[in-house]
């Protein structure tokens, strides 16, 4: 259900209930691309079945997806069909078009073509976890995410979405676990990692099905190369790959975890398979970030520059 999760604590003020935010969402329901239409973005039916919910709730976790659908026409053919226009013009009245005619020549022309584009459709699962306050996205890029988190704010006021951060950074934590071979309870250290130099070189050293409790990756370490990526497997049931920006990515659950239950109906495996996914990742990220020294709480107090403003005016201030 989950192949990546970006994990975001949601800010205090954020209060909103199921049904709050259904109607909310439904709002902005999905729409495909109009004929001259680049873009569009959208939430859809977790389950997949036309006008159904645009959030589920399963075992009080809310699920969501948001689909992204886009057109576009290779540069190339516009600028192909733009020199043949522009030679078309120089022919009929002896002049050629200067840059910004043929800058609203590629646009005319680009709208002309957009009927005929293939369309492109990806989508993003969203989870929300309302008791922890914690909002994870299915995305391998912070762009995506980004676009995930643009339409949620349209939808659910004060979401105030944070990236989690931890005392320790990843990378310095990572690099202790693979120069001590001594992984955090509860995990191992899998096959696979990434190392990449902070100086101007930026050499990269990537291991795959390798064994890393090697002196040589201790050596690279000792010379200055840093994880950014590390597989590892927790409590034997949740393999993935922690990177340099605690992303959790290539997310896999072990064999086993799931009930394969060929009987079962759509309806009841999509639940058993958002219960069982969402119940592991539950676990399994306050353990990661104990393993990271702990969740970093950002600071709410003013800034420095405002701070002595602040105090005086208080100081002023009749006591009530």
């Amino acid at each position: 259900m989950f192949k990546n999760v970006m994990v975001y604590r949601i800010g205090p003020a954020w209060s909103v209930s199921l049904e709050q935010l259904e109607a909310n969402l439904q709002t902005m329901r999905f729409v495909e691309c109009g004929l001259t239409q680049e873009k569009s973005v959208g939430w859809v039916e977790p389950r997949g079945e036309a006008n159904g919910p645009l959030v589920e709730s399963v075992g009080g976790q809310w699920l969501l997806k948001l689909m992204l659908e886009s057109k576009a026409v290779p540069a190339s053919v516009i600028n192909r069909k733009a020199k043949e226009r522009v030679a078309q013009i120089e022919a009929a009245t002896g002049r050629k078009p200067g840059k910004k005619e043929t800058r609203d020549l590629k646009e005319e022309l680009k709208l002309d073509l957009l009927p005929m584009a293939f369309t492109k459709q990806g989508s993003v699962q969203v989870w929300i976890d309302p008791e922890a306050r914690l909002l994870m996205i299915d995305a391998a890029s912070q762009g995506k995410a980004d676009e995930v988190l643009t339409c949620l704010a349209k939808s659910m006021e004060g979401l105030g979405a944070m990236l989690l951060q931890t005392t320790a950074s990843p990378v310095a934590a990572m690099s202790e676990w693979l120069v001590s071979q001594e992984p955090p309870a509860g995990f191992s250290v899998d096959r696979e990692c990434e190392l990449k130099a902070g100086d101007e070189s930026k050499a990269v050293v990537r291991y795959s099905r390798h064994a890393l409790d090697i002196d040589e990756v201790q050596q690279h370490i000792n010379h200055g190369k840093l994880p950014t990526r590390l597989a590892m497997t927790w409590e034997g049931r949740v393999s993935f790959m922690l990177t340099d920006t605690l992303q959790i990515k290539k997310l896999a659950f072990v064999d086993g975890v799931f009930d394969d239950d060929a009987s079962a109906s759509k309806a009841d495996r999509f639940d058993a398979d958002a219960a069982i996914a969402t119940g592991e990742i539950r676990k399994l990220i306050p353990d990661l970030l104990e393993a990271l020294g702990g969740e970093l709480v950002m600071d709410a107090t003013p800034p420095p520059a405002l701070a002595p403003e602040l105090a005086t005016a208080e100081a002023d201030s009749p006591p009530f």
